[in-house]
C-alpha cells in the first residue's frame, strides 16, 4: 500500500513544506536541523535521501530523533545527531546547504543570547545555503502582548517568549551577509500568538 501524507511527512511545519513543494530543498542535499527536538519536520527527509544532521540541548529528543533515523534511514550515523545547544553546535562552519531552525530562537533568554543563537545557526551554513527559520514575532500582536523585560514578552496563551518584529528581521538578514528570498509570511493565531516564516540565502 502507498504510504499516507502523514506517513510520508509526519508532523512537518507547513512552511517548511511549501519550500519543498517549491524545489528549495532538493533530494541529496545535506540539512541540518539546529534545534531538531524529536524530529518532527525530518521524516520526508530522512524517507528520501538526504543526508540530515540535527542538534538540541534536550537529550531524550536527540534519542527520539536517533531511533527516527535508525528507522527510516539506517545507513545514517547516529553521531549526525548531536546533544548541544545551537549557538555551539560542533559541527563545522559552512557545513550544511540547509538550516532549519523552526520554533526555536523565540526562546532565548535576552539580546546576547539571541544573538549567540542565530550566529551559531548561520555560522554552519554553506554560502549560497538556505535559512528556513520560524520563530514568534509581534507581527500583529503589538497590542495583545506584555513586555517583560528588552525583547521578552508575555503573550496572551501565557507563555514568555523573545519576540522579533519586521525591522529587526530585516535588519538581520543584511547584517548577516543574506538575502530574503521570501517575503516575511505571519500568522496569528487568535488571542494566542504570533509566528512568522523568515526564509534567507546565504550570499557566496
Amino acid at each position: 500500500m502507498p504510504l499516507s501524507l502523514q506517513e510520508q511527512f509526519g508532523q512537518i511545519d507547513i512552511y517548511l513544506f511549501d519550500q519543498l513543494l517549491r524545489g528549495r530543498i532538493a533530494p541529496g542535499r545535506r540539512v541540518l536541523e539546529a534545534g531538531c527536538g524529536s524530529g518532527r519536520n525530518l521524516v520526508y527527509l530522512l524517507r528520501n535521501g538526504y543526508e540530515v544532521f540535527g542538534a538540541d540541548v534536550d537529550r531524550q529528543a536527540v534519542e527520539d530523533t536517533r531511533r527516527l533515523a535508525a528507522s527510516l534511514a539506517p545507513a545514517l550515523p547516529a553521531d549526525n545527531f548531536r546533544v548541544e545547544p545551537v549557538e555551539v553546535m560542533s559541527f563545522p562552519d559552512d557545513f550544511a546547504d540547509v538550516v532549519l531552525s523552526s520554533a526555536v530562537l523565540h526562546f532565548a533568554r535576552d539580546d546576547d543570547h539571541f544573538r549567540a543563537m542565530l550566529h551559531g545557526t548561520w555560522r554552519v551554513l554553506k554560502p549560497g545555503g538556505l535559512l528556513f527559520c520560524r520563530l514568534a514575532s509581534s507581527i500583529g500582536m503589538e497590542r495583545e502582548i506584555a513586555r517583560i523585560e528588552g525583547r521578552r514578552f508575555l503573550l496572551p496563551d501565557g507563555s514568555e517568549r523573545y519576540l522579533v518584529d519586521e525591522m529587526l528581521l530585516i535588519k538581520l538578514t543584511h547584517d548577516l551577509g543574506g538575502r530574503m528570498i521570501d517575503p516575511l509570511k505571519t500568522t496569528v493565531v487568535q488571542n494566542q500568538r504570533s509566528m512568522t516564516t523568515w526564509v534567507v540565502r546565504k550570499n557566496a
